[in-house]
Parts: C-alpha cells; structure tokens; sequence
C-alpha cells in the first residue's frame, strides 16, 4: 500500500510532468492565463490521463506484448487517447458549454499532449501493472494540475503588478515557470 501512495505522490510532485520532464509545455502556458479555464483543463487532464494509463496498460498487457505488437503501442496509445478526448469534449460541450468554450482549441489539443502519451509509454516502460499505471496517471494528472492553477494564480497577481517593460508577457511567465520548476526540486528529498 505504501509503494502505491509513493507511486501518486512521486508523480505528482518529484516528478511532475510539466515542471520536471517538461511534457505538455503547450497547454501548460497557453491556459494558465485564468485560473477557472487552468482548472477545467486540469480536470479533464486527471480524467484523459488516468483512464488512458489504465486502458493503454490493458491493451498492452492483454493483446500488444503477447502478440509480439510492442512496436505498435505508440499508435494504438494516440486511438486510445483520442477517443477518451473525445468523449470528454462531448461531455463538455452537453454539460458545460462555458468551460467547454473557455477551454477552446486546447481541449482537443489534449489528444496531441505528449504528456499524456508520456504517461502511458512511461508506464510501460516502467512495467506498472494496472493498478500501478492507473495510479501513476492519476498522480501525474494531479501533479499537472497543481502547476497550471500555480501558474494561473501567479499570473494573475503579475497582472496586478507593476512589471518592468522588457519582462511583460512571455518573459515574465516563463521566469515564473522556472521558479515553479525549482521549487518542486525541494520535494526530490522525498524517498519514493
């Protein structure tokens, strides 16, 4: 039990997607301009990235590697990921067309977000099992999270400020973004 909590907390925070292995930079930076869209996104991040480890370990386990189709799982991880986009853009767009608009173009962008394909070729490659893969993805998906809305809510007080000319925009957000990234390096002291 103590390794599976060590799986989520290590993903999510010593090891964290964006701020770590800078996967999904992307939408990482073009959301965290409000905090509810960074949010909204993350949530949808949390349920694509957790059902895809869960269904990319089934489909890898149960039919690639004992056909000898190993070659074949980062395309069939792309249909996987794909379709569970899809679903969640159905979803939105029935429940919630104000998160739905509000998420705009990166909502299908999370099809081509290679920290989700990160997440499931790693997961493989690591030899999780099921539950192992579900729950690496749910931390990683939380992890991604926790730094968009950081980001979001940095970017927000930034607005409020009195920024120097020559760091407004980019600059500054991509200076916030390092300093994300070093603070996170604090939690590498935790024994996973």
């Amino acid at each position: 039990m103590k390794s599976l909590i060590m799986i989520v907390i290590g993903s999510a925070l010593i090891h964290n997607v964006v701020l770590s292995q800078f996967l999904g930079i992307c939408s990482f930076l073009g959301v965290s301009k409000q905090i509810k869209a960074s949010a909204s996104l993350g949530a949808a991040v949390i349920f694509v990235i957790t059902i895809a480890s869960g269904v990319a370990n089934l489909i890898y386990d149960n039919i690639l590697a004992p056909f000898g189709l190993d070659f074949m799982k980062t395309i069939v991880f792309i249909l996987v990921i794909a379709a569970l986009v899809q679903v969640v853009e159905m979803f939105l767009k029935k429940t919630s067309p104000a998160i739905y608009k509000a998420l705009g173009i990166y909502l299908p962008l999370i099809t081509t977000n290679c920290a989700v394909l990160g997440v499931a070729l790693t997961n493989v490659q690591d030899g999780y099992n099921f539950i192992q893969s579900v729950l690496s993805g749910l931390g990683i998906s939380v992890g991604y999270t926790i730094a968009i809305v950081l980001l979001a809510s940095i970017r927000a007080r930034i607005r409020e400020e009195d920024i120097p000319a020559p760091l407004r925009g980019a600059p500054i957000v991509l200076i916030s973004a390092a300093l994300m990234s070093i603070a996170f390096m604090g939690f590498s002291g935790l024994q996973v």
